[in-house]
């Protein structure tokens, strides 16, 4: 949901614009847009509020070098008796896996408790979401049950399979930029740190449709922070995590939020992504940036929304949006 992988060539086309050698990447998500300004060399900061893409962004923006060993990760999946944690087993039983797969996130969960590698760690969690996240229907835990099944390929593979093609992908994708990055895991608005770019692609209010990637995604949330500080809303029948507060999640709050940012970014180059249908609109965002920047530029590009396999949506006019690149500086 929200993935820029479809304009990241847009977006570093723009950037290289501009003499920069830092970059934020404020709203991270899946760390698609982080990577990219990695792989030009610069120093990346890449912060999220969600835990899982904290990890993803530790295992491959922080970390320059760092492997998961395959004889290591097959280890993972072997029952660990000295931990005794059941956790997914006993509370998501029927809800979104096999009982045998849940018994394998189980094994995984309490193995990794026994690494000492921060980057190890982070990249068995981040195989272990994405194996989740490749054998669940539609890929998202707002349903429960298996009613999507549409006997695709990734759904007949195993889970075991998933998680370590995972690792590998992951292990595979490690590289030194000869920079020293970090992964931070901040709401953005408490966010203090300083780049010479700044790129945004936060949570887009809409009137048409909510932005709530816990929802969506609280059962890989809770793997990456072992549902821990977090309030699991027992009486849903999804057993949802309680979404995070967020100003993004209000009209008002957006608004408020979009003008603290450009505020506190004054002195960076700024690069926002941003909807043709969300609120602020094209004018007002070009409003709320010309108060913090001398000069506001807009790109539009033609982007369709393809999230989700309803088959009503496949070819629906009513996904294409235009998909704003605002720069200020």
């Amino acid at each position: 949901m929200g993935s820029k992988s479809k304009i990241i060539g847009n977006i570093i086309s723009i950037a290289r614009e501009f003499q920069y050698e830092s970059v934020i990447d404020l709203f991270s998500g899946s760390g698609v847009v982080s990577y990219a300004f990695k792989t030009e060399n610069k120093k990346v900061i890449s912060n999220d509020y969600m835990s899982m893409n904290y990890h993803i962004s530790t295992a491959l923006i922080e970390n320059n070098n760092n492997i998961l060993p395959i004889e290591m990760a097959e280890e993972l999946m072997s029952s660990n008796t000295t931990k005794n944690d059941f956790f997914v087993q006993n509370n998501f039983s029927g809800l979104y896996f096999k009982d045998y797969d849940n018994a394998i996130i189980d094994n995984i969960r309490a193995n990794i408790k026994e690494l000492n590698n921060k980057y190890e760690i982070s990249i068995a969690k981040a195989a272990l979401m994405r194996a989740c996240l490749k054998k669940r229907p539609r890929g998202i835990f707002t349903y429960t049950g298996y009613k999507y099944d549409d006997g695709r390929k990734d759904l007949k593979v195993s889970l075991s399979e998933h998680f370590m093609e995972a690792v590998k992908t992951l292990n595979f994708a490690v590289f030194d930029n000869k920079n020293t990055n970090f992964a931070v895991n901040k709401n953005a608005m408490n966010f203090n740190f300083d780049a010479d770019l700044v790129y945004m692609d936060p949570p887009y209010y809409s009137k048409h449709s909510d932005n709530e990637y816990v929802r969506r995604y609280h059962f890989l949330e809770g793997i990456a922070c072992d549902w821990k500080d977090v309030e699991i809303q027992w009486e849903t029948k999804t057993k949802k995590i309680r979404n995070y507060p967020t100003p993004f999640s209000s009209k008002v709050g957006a608004y408020s939020a979009f003008s603290d940012l450009f505020k506190k970014y004054t002195d960076s180059i700024l690069l926002i992504s941003y909807s043709s249908n969300s609120l602020p609109s094209l004018e007002e965002m070009i409003d709320l940036l010309a108060q913090s920047k001398k000069h506001v530029e807009v790109i539009e590009l033609d982007y369709k929304y393809s999230f989700g396999n309803h088959k009503h949506k496949i070819n629906n006019n009513n996904n294409s949006v235009s998909e704003y690149i605002f720069i200020g500086y």
